[in-house]
């Protein structure tokens, strides 16, 4: 697809194919939820995709998501989205998307969940663990996770689940850091284990991922000159 071919219709047989690799990976498709990531496309992209049937819609982005939400509010369509927040996000980003975020899933330090805490009260959160040790994916250190979950609850926060960015190279090479990620979740019994994206979503799916975050597989490449990764500048 491209950004002139974006239907619902597309979208909808791009979204089968994805849930028909989770079955082969191993994975209920009714119970592993799928975000499509419409970070780099056009609010009408995010249209296609609810016009498809799903409404949960990620974006890396803080200007770019208030855009589309905004864009979406003035002129909607017969079914709402839920936003999720899901690239590296800076505190002065967090009041401009505050009021449509659904779930917040890149919560990785204190400071963070307390501005989110401060802006939107009460809200739903992962929070983002650092498997890989690339520092440009963002998370926190694996043993400070139950300081920050703590915390996050400590101010109301509804910590829900965990979530990571898989380790660069082939697929193969996220698998220990997902599995590391699945214990931790097991540990501090979060329910969400949000992992895998387009590239390395079987493998993710086979460590016990509950939430997929795929863009390129269901809306076709992004525009040039989007970054492949990362959040607010």
């Amino acid at each position: 697809m491209t950004a002139t071919t974006i239907t619902a219709t597309a979208v909808h047989a791009a979204a089968d194919r994805i849930r028909d690799r989770i079955a082969d990976a191993g994975g209920d498709p009714e119970a592993v939820a799928l975000v499509a990531v419409t970070k780099g496309h056009g609010a009408g992209a995010a249209r296609a995709a609810l016009g498809a049937g799903l409404v949960d819609l990620g974006e890396s982005y803080g200007q770019e998501l208030a855009a589309k939400a905004d864009e979406l509010i003035a002129d909607p369509g017969p079914v709402a989205p839920r936003w999720h927040a899901i690239g590296r996000l800076q505190r002065n980003k967090v009041r401009l998307i505050a009021p449509h975020v659904e779930l917040w899933q890149s919560v990785d330090r204190a400071v963070l969940a307390e501005e989110i805490a401060r802006r939107a009260p009460g809200a739903a959160v992962l929070v983002q663990v650092d498997v890989t040790g690339e520092p440009q994916k963002g998370g926190c250190p694996p043993g400070e996770v139950a300081t920050l979950v703590s915390h996050c609850g400590d101010l109301g926060l509804r910590v829900r689940g965990l979530m990571a960015v898989g380790a660069t190279g082939p697929p193969s090479a996220a698998r220990p850091g997902f599995l590391a990620l699945v214990a931790l979740a097991d540990r501090h019994g979060l329910e969400i284990r949000s992992l895998g994206m387009s590239g390395d979503l079987e493998v993710a799916v086979a460590c016990g991922s509950t939430m997929v975050r795929v863009g390129t597989d269901l809306l076709g490449p992004r525009p040039a000159g989007t970054p492949a990764s990362g959040g607010d500048p």
